[in-house]
């Protein structure tokens, strides 16, 4: 049995969870403001329902004066309007979990056998404007609350997506709606830049340190310090480069190049689209890296999983193309289901291509089914995965492909493979090594035009 408290201006609702709470065996106990909840919480208290828009004081601001006391309750909060901006924030300030109402009275009930029988008091924390991660979906909310549970933490996180879903977003929410937000922000395409070149791009060089080196550069760990370094792709990183980086995040120190050790207190946040499990497998991504930088992993769905968010998000794209002095263009309900149904392959960056090419080729103020184009992206010689990327990340990524299908269409045999791919088989035995494909996708099966095992 629980004390619980609601914090509600809804009469109807703080009535009926709290009948549903006693029926459950709990003992509630209601308050129809802020004010007025904060006024009858006490010690004997085991968890707080607290609505988020409610006159005077709101429910973030009730909140953060419940988690400042010694020994807080477990807050839940409750809203009819989430939003990333309340639910990140929310998470940040401690709430235990944050609902989007109406609660059902199964989901009371397994809320209330989750929630945590001690009080742990966190600190208190000012709150941050930025509201970019668009979506109300369960798997964005699920990222919006890691977010907000790792903000302040100063644990490596690990954000994984397929290309489009907006890990760099993700990042600089990391940076925003933590301590670190007054730092610099500093993202690093680690597949952009050149193997030789890495190490400086990072860490810095001094003047003279090597054949063009005419000046010092600080790199950006240094340029990070006291904020926070995203580096994107982190699965592209050359093996000998991850050692370095490996060092860094244990000791803290960083070499410039022809330099001496320089500590360092950038944050550091990395992402990746590829299967990092895979590479390590395939000795291609160090093991111990791998561990290092994935303390906290947020995954990020692809967009074909969350179809709910698809309208938010084409609305906030749409509002974003509006024309000086011009209404925002609205959408026919044709128009909403053509963008539900299609599989959105490049994810959250091709929704924007679509609404942004609607926009600028419809003159009216209303754009309908055949205004949304995907066939642009779809008959594009350039895949929407590959565009935004490097040529050797984009070359990878296509050999791969071409590898496995290959794979796929003579049953694992690699011999008829090789010669369906126009190489020798040892190349394609060392291409294969490389991305990680020399388990169940090759076989051993004989090739009968050849009449010999296939090794």
């Amino acid at each position: 049995m629980a004390n619980v408290l609601i914090i509600d201006d809804d009469p109807a609702l703080c009535e009926g969870l709290a009948e549903a709470l006693s029926d459950l065996g709990h003992m509630p106990q209601t308050a129809s403001s802020g004010r007025e909840g904060l006024a009858a919480l006490s010690e004997k208290m085991d968890a707080v329902l607290l609505d988020l828009k409610m006159p005077g004081m709101d429910g973030i601001e009730v909140l953060r004066r419940i988690r400042s006391q010694e020994s807080p309750p477990a807050v839940v909060v409750l809203t009819a309007f989430a939003s990333a901006n309340n639910t990140i924030e929310a998470m940040r300030l401690g709430a235990f979990d944050h609902l989007t109402k109406p609660i059902g009275r199964a989901e009371l009930k397994t809320l209330m056998e989750r929630l945590p029988s001690r009080r742990r008091p966190v600190v208190n924390v000012s709150k941050s404007s930025l509201d970019s991660l668009i979506g109300s979906s369960e798997g964005m909310r699920r990222v919006q609350k890691a977010i907000g549970l790792a903000a302040d933490s100063q644990a490596t996180v690990l954000i994984l997506g397929e290309t489009g879903t907006g890990k760099e977003l993700v990042a600089r929410a990391l940076h925003v709606h933590s301590r670190r937000k007054d730092g610099p922000f500093i993202a690093v395409n680690c597949a952009a830049i050149p193997p030789d070149l890495l190490e400086s791009e990072l860490f810095g060089h001094v003047k003279g340190s090597f054949t063009g080196a005419t000046g010092d550069r600080t790199g950006a760990f240094r340029d990070a310090d006291n904020g926070t370094l995203f580096l994107d792709e982190i699965g592209d990183m050359p093996l000998a480069m991850q050692a370095k980086i490996l060092r860094v995040l244990q000791e803290k120190l960083i070499t410039p190049v022809g330099g001496k050790p320089v500590r360092t207190t950038a944050r550091v946040v990395t992402a990746t689209h590829r299967d990092l499990p895979k590479l390590v497998a395939a000795g291609e991504f160090r093991e111990d890296l791998y561990y290092r930088l994935n303390v906290v992993p947020i995954a990020i769905p692809p967009l074909r999983e969350r179809p709910s968010d698809i309208v938010p998000l084409t609305e906030h794209f749409l509002s974003l193309s509006v024309t000086p002095g011009q209404p925002m263009k609205q959408l026919r309900a044709s128009a909403i289901d053509k963008l539900s149904r299609y599989n959105w392959p490049g994810n959250v960056r091709q929704l924007r291509n679509v609404i942004e090419r609607a926009c600028v080729l419809t003159r009216s103020h209303t754009i309908d089914a055949g205004d949304i184009d995907t066939s642009a992206e779809e008959n594009d010689p350039i895949p929407t995965a590959l565009r935004e990327s490097d040529l050797p990340a984009a070359v990878a990524r296509l050999e791969e492909a071409m590898i496995r299908k290959a794979l796929d269409a003579c049953g694992g045999n690699r011999t008829e493979a090789a010669r369906r791919l126009n190489i020798n088989r040892q190349l394609l035995y060392t291409k294969m090594q490389r991305y990680g494909l020399t388990g169940g996708d090759a076989s051993e099966n004989p090739t009968r035009a050849v009449g010999k095992d296939d090794d």
